[in-house]
């Protein structure tokens, strides 16, 4: 496709032969037309104490009686990018170690590319829909979107300021330093030219777009070239596209130590090799993002399996919902990708200089100790730790005389749950293993026990839940794995997700069957389990046991109709029992006082469940609410909320666990589980938490939930008006770290190994926290 060639004069020519790809002069307009919100930032530590917003909520009116007005919540979406920006916080942070920072920048990139193909697509796809429902805060999804959309540039705009005014001059003081290929002195050009020529050059796929080539296809999030070019015959232009190479990484290694090149660089200054006789005029690059939100109709699926796969092969050809451009290109470039891509102006998105930053892991992974956090080597638990000298005894032994309470990261999840699950793949006494698996590891541990349990004639059922999201490829591939090995395999419910984390073990013992059974937060991955915060219920209660025979009645054999004793299942009754806990606290607190209920939760949007802790605010109820993610909760509200307080932790670990304490008049209810107070969670999903009975194990949840709301370093109070206030430890007073305090707790808890004696196989080792 050939441009107006009146319009040629306003591209920009590259200098030294390659594309403007490195920070913008210094006049260029920034490409979001927002100024970065880092501006308000404060100098002494780089700390922002009062974040942007996504939207200033509408005031309250004065003593609110109706409970549904729309004041009265914070929009989703927009909570979410706020909680964006507290993730971004970490990597301006100078109290953070500096590759820590730049992970840090990394997840913040991959959390709002995910946010744009889940929550943008499935907007767009509301508003091609002509939906017009409003949100509980009283917007349509147009409104929404145009909120959405400022944001974003906003957020955009502060990534790259976080990137080229914090990041990357500590990294260069540190001897970590990414290139510009137009600064290289001409033997480290000569070299790379060969390198380009030798490795880069065979893989590449120069597609021209004129009348016999049509425009080309573009993969989801895939960094490519717009290039501009002009053969001498012909009149006009034309455009065309390479795709980067990323088959090595995104980064080539120079042969000074630390000295790094992104790869879009040399092929960018090289890609007059493509194109032979023509002239190149611009080359830019650019990157598409593709709607993840398609509509399933698993309802009328004759074979959910390939619904999905079908489902996998779609999501690849998904409409564009997020063009990301190199704000120096020319406009015809972008109004051909608009065009061909079905775009509009509001879906463009002008990046000045890097784009993605989600390759920064890279540099993060790069081995300089002192820059990263000290290493932390989970502790077994000690009820867990069985000593050689200890021959009879094994995990059996200990879940029959005591229930085991575990919480990861802090804890191993080798040593408990993935040992729970080893030991009775190779137990001769166990019978059979039943398991849910949302999301697990590769080369998982836990897959290839129940593939030897199974191999060893042992009855083993797996919960496959292949529409977890952005994990069905590999769940069908685990699943069809454990197919093949025997293992009786069940890929979910129709119109449910199952999300669940539970293991059930039937065991043959001297006295009869028994049951032991694992009720956690967390996915059953090993990797993660390292990365996140989960707690997990390790027991031989009965009553817990006969509740996960009758759940896998249910996923297994599609036998709704049950009854569970210990366990609160959903959809059946996870939101009447939370209502009918909070009713019950009110009630006790009206005839006691001394009402409170802690929860802690990724995200709580359901609007049922938040107008009961409304009423239980109203009736002097003291409500915390420990909420890393979103939250359409509106905490200070006169009236409504004012005895309710909202605390969001981002640091070193992901704060994943769900934990739901009520006092109950002095003698506490305690769950835990797998569900958030969302919505999709109480009625679209198959979710279990499980009571704490056991008043040691109640104890200690209640000292974690305090420690997380004594916090005064990682913890960000969400205010009346939407912003979130990071807490700050007085000057020269105590700084109270919930993660490092929960490391230091666990190795005063951890059991000690005998004299003399290594690490066992059950133990990866022990690191003291930083």
């Amino acid at each position: 496709m050939n441009f107006d060639e009146s319009t040629s004069s306003t591209f920009d020519v590259p200098l030294d032969g390659g594309a403007p790809l490195g920070p913008p002069p210094a006049d260029r307009p920034n490409g979001s037309g927002v100024e970065s919100p880092l501006e308000s930032w404060r100098d002494d530590d780089d700390v922002l104490m009062r974040p942007p917003r996504a939207v200033r909520p509408r005031p309250v009116p004065r003593e609110p009686t109706d409970l549904d007005i729309a004041e009265l919540y914070f929009n989703r979406e927009l909570s979410w990018l706020d909680f964006n920006w507290r993730v971004l916080q970490q990597a301006v942070d100078r109290r953070t170690p500096l590759l820590e920072r730049v992970r840090f920048l990394a997840i913040t990139q991959s959390n709002l590319d995910e946010f744009v193909r889940k929550r943008v697509g499935g907007l767009k796809r509301q508003l091609e829909a002509g939906v017009r429902t409003l949100s509980p805060d009283g917007r349509t999804p147009a409104e929404q979107l145009d909120l959405i959309r400022a944001s974003i540039r906003e957020m955009q705009g502060a990534m790259t300021r976080t990137w080229t005014e914090h990041l990357l001059p500590a990294l260069e003081g540190h001897g970590v330093v990414v290139r510009r290929h137009q600064d290289l002195d001409g033997a480290d050009k000569e070299r790379l030219r060969t390198h380009f020529l030798d490795h880069i050059y065979p893989v590449l796929t120069p597609l021209a777009v004129d009348p016999g080539h049509p425009f080309p296809f573009i993969s989801n999030q895939s960094l490519s070239l717009a290039i501009v070019l002009q053969h001498p015959e012909r009149d006009g232009v034309q455009f065309a596209r390479v795709k980067v190479p990323l088959n090595w990484g995104r980064w080539i290694e120079l042969d000074r130590p630390g000295h790094l090149l992104p790869v879009e660089e040399l092929v960018a200054r090289h890609v007059d090799e493509l194109f032979k006789g023509t002239s190149i005029l611009s080359v830019h690059p650019f990157r598409v993002t593709r709607n993840a939100d398609l509509r399933r109709e698993e309802e009328e699926a004759e074979d959910l399996l390939e619904l999905i796969s079908e489902e996998l092969r779609e999501r690849r050809f998904a409409p564009v919902v997020r063009l990301e451009v190199d704000s120096g290109m020319p406009k015809p470039v972008i109004e051909l990708l608009k065009e061909e891509l079905n775009l509009g102006d509001e879906d463009v998105y002008r990046v000045d200089g890097f784009i993605d930053f989600t390759d920064l892991d890279h540099i993060a992974d790069l081995d300089r100790p002192a820059l990263r956090f000290a290493p932390w080597e989970p502790v077994v638990p000690p009820d867990l730790a069985i000593g050689p000298e200890e021959p009879g005894r094994n995990i059996f032994s200990v879940l029959a005389e005591r229930d085991v309470l575990v919480y990861h990261p802090y804890e191993s999840f080798r040593g408990s749950v993935q040992r729970f699950v080893e030991d009775a793949a190779d137990d001769p006494q166990v019978l059979a293993i039943k398991l849910t698996l949302y999301r697990t590891s590769q080369n998982s541990p836990i897959v290839q026990a129940l593939i030897r349990a199974a191999d060893a004639g042992k009855q083993v059922a797996v919960l496959v839940e292949v529409t977890a999201r952005f994990d069905e490829a590999n769940n069908i591939g685990w699943g069809q794995m454990l197919e093949r090995a025997g293992v009786h395999v069940t890929y979910g419910l129709v119109g449910l997700k199952t999300h669940t984390k539970v293991t059930l073990v039937v065991r043959e013992e001297g006295d009869g069957i028994r049951l032991y059974s694992h009720v956690g937060t967390g996915n059953y991955h090993a990797t993660t389990a390292r990365l996140y915060s989960d707690l997990g219920l390790l027991t031989a209660d009965r009553d817990i046991g006969l509740d996960l025979v009758r759940l896998f009645h249910y996923l297994t054999g599609h036998a709704p109709e049950q009854r569970y004793r210990a366990l609160v299942v959903a959809p059946r009754d996870m939101r009447s029992t939370f209502e009918e806990l909070i009713a019950r606290e009110i009630t006790l607190h009206l005839q006691q006082g001394g009402g409170r209920i802690i929860l802690k939760m990724n995200a709580i949007d359901d609007i049922g469940m938040i107008q009961a802790l409304y009423r239980a605010s109203q009736a002097g109820v003291q409500v915390d609410l420990i909420v890393r993610g979103h939250t359409r909760l509106r905490p200070g509200v006169p009236g409504v909320s004012d005895n309710i307080r909202v605390v969001s932790i981002i640091g070193r670990f992901l704060e994943h666990d769900r934990v739901f304490y009520f006092r109950n008049g002095g003698e506490p209810d305690v769950l835990i589980g797998s569900a958030d107070w969302r919505r999709r969670n109480l009625e679209e999903r198959v979710e279990a938490v499980v009571r704490i009975t056991d008043p040691t194990l109640k104890e200690r949840l209640k000292g974690i939930l305090e420690l997380a709301l004594d916090d005064n370093r990682l913890a960000w109070d969400l205010q009346p008006d939407g912003h979130y206030t990071l807490r700050m430890p007085p000057e020269g007073g105590p700084v109270r770290d919930f993660h490092r305090s929960l490391m230091r707790e666990a190795m005063a808890r951890r059991a000690p190994l005998p004299i003399g004696s290594p690490a066992g196989p059950r133990d990866p080792g022990r690191s003291v926290p930083e």
